[in-house]
């Protein structure tokens, strides 16, 4: 106490306008928070928006109203407004998916995921299959409907995985496990693909290409029976291909042979008749002509000298003549 009246400590007015100070500053935050929050609720719970990618196809299910269910009329790419309390978006790829059921660990996922079947014999078979497949877009709201799945890869190595494994053994019991195995395999596999298209055609999904990932695998007493049996047709081919050869060179011989012996026959024909008609033209008068003829060149070749040798008349004997002086 003073004289004039209680004294205030400088302190405690320090304090008091640090807590007006503190007040003025936490009223404006927690409204700023109050509607920060609002606005998340708002966008979570009353609006909110996302965006379709390229390449993928939106559908908005109906969580309350009458009308539950998916929309029949799909989302484009871009942005969508939504009330999440209301509706849900869900997205699905459009572009084409490739899966591969292989026994190779390293090779799509790491399982053993090989496809087995049998064939019209009863034997059992195993194969590595690569699929690809495509959603149709506008297909999407029935495709959902019909699955319930927002992952693709549940209905890949669900529902897709079980058709390709029956339609591989729907048709396999028509084959042989040669056929499968051998000439008729791109037959087989063009009737499997067409089995899977008609069983998925209904819900949009297009194949875009099926096939074997190396060839198929057989026990090893079949596979021996079947190489057996293409190296004899390989041998019987190639002792045909030279069985071929060898008459066609034969042929070729006596073709050849033929034609020489005509040949000889045309130029001995051709002398006959030349010397019939040598023998036809040879008179008297043409033997006396060529007669003259001779000694007439005889004498044209004489150099004037006489013979140094004469033979006797009648003796049969060579006598030296004198030389001249």
């Amino acid at each position: 106490m003073s004289l004039f009246g209680e004294v205030q400590n400088p302190r405690g007015r320090d304090s008091d306008e640090l807590v007006s100070m503190v007040k003025r500053f936490v009223r404006p935050a927690v409204l700023l928070l109050a509607a920060l929050v609002a606005v998340l609720f708002f966008f979570n719970y009353v609006a909110s928006v996302t965006r379709i990618g390229a390449g993928y196809v939106g559908i908005e299910v109906l969580l309350s109203g009458s009308q539950r269910g998916p929309s029949e009329i799909p989302i484009k790419t871009g942005w969508v407004f939504y009330s999440p309390l209301r509706s849900q978006i869900i997205e699905f790829p459009t572009y084409v998916q490739t899966v591969k059921w292989t026994h190779d660990l390293n090779e799509g996922r790491p399982l053993n995921e090989e496809m087995s079947y049998n064939s019209k014999e009863g034997m059992e078979i195993y194969s590595d299959v690569s699929l690809s497949y495509a959603i149709d877009p506008k297909m999407v709201p029935d495709f959902y409907l019909k699955y319930r799945v927002s992952d693709l890869a549940t209905f890949t190595h669900g529902f897709l995985r079980d058709v390709v494994r029956n339609s591989l053994n729907e048709v396999a019991s028509t084959y042989s496990i040669e056929e499968i195995y051998g000439e008729h395999k791109a037959e087989f596999l063009h009737k499997v693909e067409a089995l899977i298209q008609t069983k998925l055609t209904p819900v949009g999904v297009g194949i875009q290409q099926f096939g074997f990932i190396g060839a198929p695998r057989v026990p090893d007493v079949i596979s021996a029976a079947i190489t057996g049996k293409a190296q004899a047709i390989q041998n019987a081919e190639r002792a045909q291909n030279e069985l071929a050869q060898t008459q066609a060179e034969a042929a070729k011989k006596i073709a050849e042979a033929d034609g020489d012996a005509k040949s000889e026959v045309a130029r001995a024909q051709g002398e006959a008749e030349a010397n019939r008609i040598r023998q036809a033209s040879i008179t008297p008068q043409l033997l006396e002509l060529r007669r003259l003829e001779n000694q007439r060149a005889l004498i044209d070749r004489w150099n004037g000298q006489l013979p140094q040798v004469e033979s006797g008349s009648g003796s049969g004997l060579m006598l030296q003549l004198p030389k001249p002086q």
